[in-house]
């Protein structure tokens, strides 16, 4: 049989194939989370996630410095306060525990690490939402936004690199744009978490920053079914002053990463979220799929997709593997 094209002539040898790679995935594209604890003195294990801690405040250094060793791009902090209340006011004290994480990371970072810092009021809640409610119990979303420009200015004095805004209200990226400017943090980086959908795959996260959450997000994370709307919030979000914006989940919503990333003129990140690092590490962990090899080809579909940047709880063995594979 004559055939003038035969595609698998490029798929003969391993080195073969690394040559015509289209898509190379590196370490400096990914962020590790990070969860910080005020009442613990040292790592506890979080149960939904294998291999994911909590660690005390005095762990968050040494954390940093394994993310700088690894060569990974960045390390998002989210914290669990001791006290909470309907205001979610740790959040925007200067000793709070998000914030002084955020100092210990800077401290530790250098010029080697990005320290974003997640930028939502749902761990600092007693009811476990990601604003304040009205009278009614609904989140109300200027009020919201007012605590969130609070938020966001603790966070610059405390030295973040980047703030993660995570909360899904409208308006959210220009009110932060607009006060962090005002108070002279014009370069502090904002990372809007444009498209993050109203997912069943967030469990594992919320145990391990001991959500308080009842009922669900469905009024402000978006509806799974919509994949314009994605396209939509992303664009509002860059309008507005985004210096990165991002999908979230990733794997479920590859179609939308490629909408963004097809329309935007900034960064694009995608969230591997909890749940689906959690998949895979349970399905390896009985043998039914190979962990290494399924990291890999995640992470490869959400670059291949359009992410920029990766935000997943694999990042120090997905980095220790790239480099084995280069």
């Amino acid at each position: 049989m004559s055939l003038s094209r035969r595609p698998r002539r490029l798929r003969t040898t391993p080195a073969m194939r690394r040559l015509v790679r289209e898509v190379r995935p590196h370490a400096a594209q990914l962020v590790l989370p990070l969860f910080v604890h005020e009442d613990l003195d040292a790592p506890r294990p979080i149960t939904s996630l294998p291999g994911v801690e909590q660690l005390p405040l005095s762990g968050v250094r040494a954390a940093v410095e394994a993310a700088a060793e690894a060569g990974i791009g960045g390390v998002m902090l989210f914290a669990i306060p001791s006290v909470r209340d309907a205001e979610g006011s740790a959040a925007c004290e200067s000793d709070g525990i998000l914030n002084l994480a955020i100092a210990e990371a800077v401290a530790a970072a250098g010029d080697q690490v990005v320290v974003m810092a997640d930028l939502c009021l749902d761990e600092f809640t007693d009811h476990g939402h990601c604003g304040v409610l009205d009278a009614r119990g609904n989140v109300h979303n200027d009020a919201t936004v007012l605590v969130y420009q609070r938020m966001a200015l603790a966070q610059a004095r405390a030295g973040a690199h980047v703030l993660g805004l995570s909360g899904m209200m409208d308006g959210q990226v220009a009110a932060i744009r607009d006060a962090l400017d005002e108070e002279g943090f014009e370069s502090v980086s904002l990372l809007a978490y444009a498209a993050k959908y109203a997912s069943a795959f967030y469990g594992p996260f919320r145990e391990a920053v001991d959500s308080q959450l009842q009922g669900d997000r469905r009024t402000y994370q978006m509806d799974p079914a919509n994949r314009r709307e994605g396209a939509l919030e992303a664009a509002l979000d860059e309008a507005e002053g985004a210096d990165i914006v991002m999908v979230k989940p990733a794997l479920p919503y590859l179609d939308v990463v490629a909408d963004v990333a097809a329309q935007s003129s900034v960064p694009v990140a995608a969230y591997h979220v909890s749940g689906e690092y959690a998949q895979i590490e349970a399905a390896a962990a009985n043998g039914w799929i190979d962990r290494r090899a399924s990291h890999l080809e995640a992470l490869t579909s959400m670059v291949r997709a359009g992410a920029d940047i990766v935000v997943t709880y694999a990042a120090l063995d997905l980095a220790a593997w790239l480099k084995e594979d280069a």
